[in-house]
């Protein structure tokens, strides 16, 4: 879907860009004027679902922590639930967890051991895909609960950190970078 699409919103205009942050030398994408405009939050749930609509999709799996808010709506907006994958520890019950490695080290995401069942057709959200490494951590988590992973779906993607072509799942990106 390209940007633009959504009720005639332009995604972009709602995007701010802080530069040097978290660190020197990074663009940070920020998503929170989008969030703050009821109307844009809406287009932007039916965009990042819309080609999803009529595919079964039972779960969406809202990736920590910018994927809890756009992971719900689009929960709704598919007839789904919503299966947060979180960092390791933060859940209350017993988890189901899977290690991956970042550019500077590793860590472990996590979904409650009775949210997804086998063949179960799931789909991951998150706000941005940039190197595609927690997403590919989501994918890999799901399918060792035995579901199947529809796809992959996004706001942002940066598409010059190539991290679609980690993804073993198709992805829809609302705006690209």
């Amino acid at each position: 879907m390209s940007e633009g699409a959504g009720g005639g919103i332009e995604f972009r205009r709602f995007i701010r860009d802080v530069p040097d942050f978290p660190k020197p030398g990074i663009l940070f994408r920020d998503v929170t004027p989008l969030l703050l405009a009821p109307e844009a939050l809406r287009a932007a749930a039916a965009a990042i679902a819309a080609p999803h609509l009529g595919a079964g999709i039972e779960r969406v799996l809202g990736v920590e922590s910018r994927g809890f808010l756009f992971g719900a709506p689009v929960a709704l907006e598919l007839g789904a639930g919503l299966v947060p994958v979180r960092k390791a520890g933060k859940l209350p019950a017993a988890t189901l967890g899977v290690d991956y490695q970042l550019e500077y080290g590793s860590d472990r995401l996590e979904v409650h051991a009775d949210a997804l069942r086998p063949g179960q057709r799931v789909l991951v959200v998150d706000d941005l895909l940039a190197t595609g490494g927690t997403a590919a951590a989501s994918i890999a988590l799901a399918q060792r609960c035995g579901a199947e992973v529809v796809g992959c779906a996004f706001l942002i993607e940066l598409a010059d950190l190539q991290g679609r072509a980690r993804l073993s799942a198709p992805v829809h990106s609302v705006i690209r970078y």
